[in-house]
């Protein structure tokens, strides 16, 4: 994979209630990803850019929302999301405070 690839297959972790839950229970990490991102390109963007060893994938798809504005009816655009299991012992600190 290119050094211009790997930049641009990771959009940013995703934070919500549910990926706080499952990093805190299952030690897995929840990412936004690019839509035409693959699982192996997710991997090695993860171990490349973090430095961590990553054990799975997996991906899914979230439909974007239906949305009012004003009177015109509108869409989210959709997007995609990765799970990446870590192995065991290994974290990401987002938050850079130690």
């Amino acid at each position: 994979m290119n050094e211009e690839r790997l930049y641009t297959v990771l959009e940013g972790p995703h934070i919500s209630e549910k990926s706080t839950v499952i990093a805190e229970s299952a030690g897995q990490l929840v990412f936004r990803v690019a839509p035409d991102a693959t699982k192996q390109e997710v991997k090695e963007a993860v171990e490349k850019l973090f430095e961590v060893q990553v054990t799975g994938v997996r991906t899914a798809r979230a439909k974007g929302k239906r949305k009012r504005f004003g009177r015109v009816n509108g869409r989210r655009r959709d997007w995609k999301k990765a799970y990446v299991t870590l192995v065991g012992g290994e974290d990401i600190d987002f938050l850079g405070a130690e």
